[in-house]
């Protein structure tokens, strides 16, 4: 995922407010209309090999132009979609809307590395050498499951604001939602889907968007079999949204990512044999003795401040001195600049496994993100050369891998939430209600073990705080993998999360 990307919690505190450009252009005057395009497609055919069965495909790369309310267009999706060849009952295949965040990235590293029917190779936890790439039949495809619809968000890929849109209309929480919705409504419509069993599966940012989507969709009368969160960021209040000392939830709920990091680096006093087991001391320590200290603040004895501090170099690797000058306080960024200090390296934010090199191994925080740099350059021209070999597809239009300078600084992070007004997103509310009015969804919350983007652990508070009626909790499944932010740019961990799913998906049907 790209260096923005790496921002995401970030770019949820600045609540930014309505843009006055549309993508690189001004936006349009009351009495001028952006160019509508026509909606076309490239039909191709193919086969993969998956489990040792071969499947044969359709690929359609086309756009979806949708309306407002008061039926004018307003936006051109662009959107890429494998569907199985030979099924006679579209009843019984599911079908799965797939989609990447940031906001302002498009959908091409879930499209490239995840579960699509093609992927590119990428080396593991390094950066990936110049073309030629790799583009490889991906035998982990979830089109075994389900046919898969890839998206890409408006103003990103090819998908454009045209009409009477403008950025209102798509670059806030709300409108976001609002105009996936839209699309995937025209979709199903378009191709017979209404009585498939319907799944989503979003990415970092794009799991904001789909718990909203579930409860946007359950509203027009789409009920949704599963969900798949991968990376979650459901509640923009929970993280760093104030001064350092005003909020202690960040610095519990980062620490067992800070401990899975130490462990794999091996920086740890004495490493655990069991990881899982030993990140379970970590939440209990967190939420324990951890969140009980913190909280007294400049009353807790010079003794116990000590001890915590001992403990904390004993599960997270950090020299004592270090932890005491720092007040037992460790934000991710000091984290991944400290940790391997000594050795003139950080550790990625996407993804702890990626080191980086910083001119000054004196600074405070790292100078970029090894993870993202590192792997960048091979989805955008594997991507590329895929959608005119393979798909053959053509346009005019240049493909937009990320647009933070119109949808990321531009975004509205506010939210409306049961008629009021607020500066931040929680949709924790929209996923309770939807599990709630449709006691049948299933959900499925992927997390990497190494991610500083998305801790874990703060998943895991997010989805027990929302609320869900004990009785739904059983609704809700977890699986963890040995990676980062993006689990499938590790391959052992795409092939367990692929397992997962494909248990998943025959649960939710």
């Amino acid at each position: 995922m790209k260096k923005a990307l790496a921002l995401l919690p970030i770019l949820l505190l600045c609540a930014l407010r309505a843009p006055t450009y549309a993508d690189d252009v001004p936006v349009k005057l009351a009495t001028q209309e952006l160019p509508i395009p026509k909606e076309t497609s490239s039909v191709t055919q193919h086969s993969v090999i998956i489990s040792g069965r071969s499947i044969k495909y359709t690929a359609t790369a086309g756009n979806l132009v949708i309306k407002n309310d008061k039926g004018d267009a307003i936006g051109s999706f662009f959107y890429v979609a494998y569907t199985q060849d030979g099924v006679k009952n579209l009843s019984h295949r599911p079908l799965t809307f797939l989609f990447n965040g940031g906001p302002g990235s498009s959908s091409i590293w879930l499209h490239m590395g995840s579960f699509g029917p093609v992927r590119v190779e990428t080396a593991n936890a390094k950066a990936t050498p110049p073309p030629p790439y790799r583009l490889v039949p991906n035998q982990y495809s979830l089109l075994d499951k389900s046919d898969l619809v890839f998206i890409d968000a408006v103003g990103t890929g090819f998908s454009r604001i045209v009409g009477k849109g403008t950025p209102k209309d798509f670059y806030g929480t709300d409108p976001d939602i609002e105009s996936f919705g839209k699309f995937i409504q025209r979709y199903i419509t378009l191709n017979n889907r209404w009585n498939s069993p319907k799944f989503l599966l979003g990415e970092s940012y794009g799991t904001t968007r789909a718990a909203g989507l579930s409860d946007w969709l359950q509203q027009k009368g789409i009920a949704l079999n599963g969900v798949v969160l991968q990376s979650s960021w459901l509640n923009g209040f929970v993280d760093f949204p104030g001064p350092r000392f005003s909020l202690e939830l960040p610095y519990e709920l980062y620490l067992p990512t800070m401990a899975a990091v130490a462990w794999y680096h091996d920086k740890l006093p004495q490493k655990p044999a069991n990881l899982p087991a030993f990140l379970q001391q970590v939440r209990d320590f967190a939420l324990g003795d951890y969140a009980h200290a913190l909280a007294q603040g400049v009353k807790l004895s010079v003794a116990d401040t000590q001890a915590i501090a001992v403990k904390l170099h004993d599960y997270i690797g950090l020299p004592v001195p270090y932890i005491l000058n720092a007040k037992l306080r460790i934000t991710p960024d000091r984290f991944e600049k400290e940790l391997l200090r000594g050795d003139d390296r950080t550790v990625g934010r996407l993804d702890a496994r990626f080191l980086g090199i910083d001119t000054d191994a004196a600074g405070e925080s790292p100078a970029y993100d090894p993870s993202g740099s590192a792997i960048g350059p091979a989805y955008t021209a594997a991507f590329h050369w895929y959608l005119a070999n393979d798909l053959k597809y053509k346009t005019d239009l240049t493909y937009k891998v990320e647009n933070y300078g119109g949808a990321f600084r531009n975004w509205d992070n506010g939210q409306r939430i049961d008629g009021q007004e607020y500066p931040l997103m929680d949709v924790e509310e929209n996923l309770r209600a939807a599990m709630t009015e449709n006691p049948h969804l299933k959900v499925f919350s992927a997390n990497g073990f190494f991610d500083f983007a998305t801790p874990f652990f703060e998943t895991e508070y997010d989805l027990d705080h929302m609320g869900l009626d004990p009785s739904l909790q059983k609704n809700i499944s977890y699986g963890y993998y040995l990676s980062g932010h993006m689990i499938y740019l590790h391959v052992p961990a795409l092939a367990k999360y692929k397992a997962d799913l494909a248990n998943f998906y025959n649960s939710a049907q």
